[in-house]
């Protein structure tokens, strides 16, 4: 069935797209498909970084369409189109740039230049967060990851239990799904999202997933695709 989002060029989209991609890395699926590419195409202009998780999304596909292209399928996406006049078939950097001055009275130009106030004012706050000894935040990674059972008669519900059973501070755990890979064994494939300063995916798989009592249906842990957001 489709996925359907409202205009992005709007807050009410992109507040629901930020929070559709809280646990996930692509628009569907675990690849980057037709279904990424139809949303960023969507876009008049780059998503404020208010906006974290659209923001790490947006960028990452911008990435792979400028080195690689994308070519996979997907599974359908429907995207309500902005009310934003553009020409016939724009070039991209060409589209973006009037509707970023259109807009420059409502909204904050991201990437224009600064004015001498909003100078003034970014190196008020930056003095004032290091008078106050605040530490910067730490950032956050998407990750998935593949949870191998150790044969087709490990009980994969109590296996899925016994992963998100893992708990630490700066660690969520995300949307998951089985995957047959073959002789009737399936693998968990699970999405997570933690915070870097906090959780070390590598131990976590070895002193946690891999190990009592979590290793009784768990034989092997790998990571599928790793992203900063």
């Amino acid at each position: 069935m489709a996925v359907s989002f409202a205009n992005l060029n709007s807050e009410a989209g992109l507040k629901k797209l930020d929070e559709y991609l809280l646990t996930r890395s692509y628009i569907t699926g675990y690849q980057a498909s037709k279904d990424d590419l139809a949303v960023y195409t969507s876009f008049s202009a780059a998503p404020s970084s208010k906006y974290i998780n659209v923001a790490r999304w947006f960028n990452h596909i911008d990435a792979l369409v400028r080195l690689s292209g994308i070519t996979a399928e997907g599974q359908g996406v429907k995207v309500e189109s902005s009310a934003v006049p553009s020409p016939p078939t724009p070039d991209v950097a060409e589209a973006q740039a009037p509707v970023a001055e259109e807009d420059d009275d409502d909204d904050v130009d991201l990437f224009g230049e600064e004015t001498e106030d909003e100078k003034k004012a970014a190196e008020e706050r930056a003095a004032a967060a290091k008078a106050s000894g605040k530490k910067k935040e730490s950032g956050k990674s998407s990750v998935l990851l593949d949870v191998k059972p150790w044969d087709d008669e490990t009980d994969m519900a109590k296996l899925e239990e016994a992963v998100r059973s893992v708990q630490m501070e700066g660690l969520l755990w995300g949307a998951s799904k089985l995957v047959p890979v073959g002789y009737g064994i399936k693998k968990l494939q699970i999405m997570m999202t933690i915070v870097d300063d906090l959780v070390s995916v590598d131990t976590l798989i070895e002193d946690y997933l891999c190990a009592e009592p979590v290793n009784e249906y768990v034989q092997s842990c790998d990571i599928v695709a790793f992203n900063k957001i």
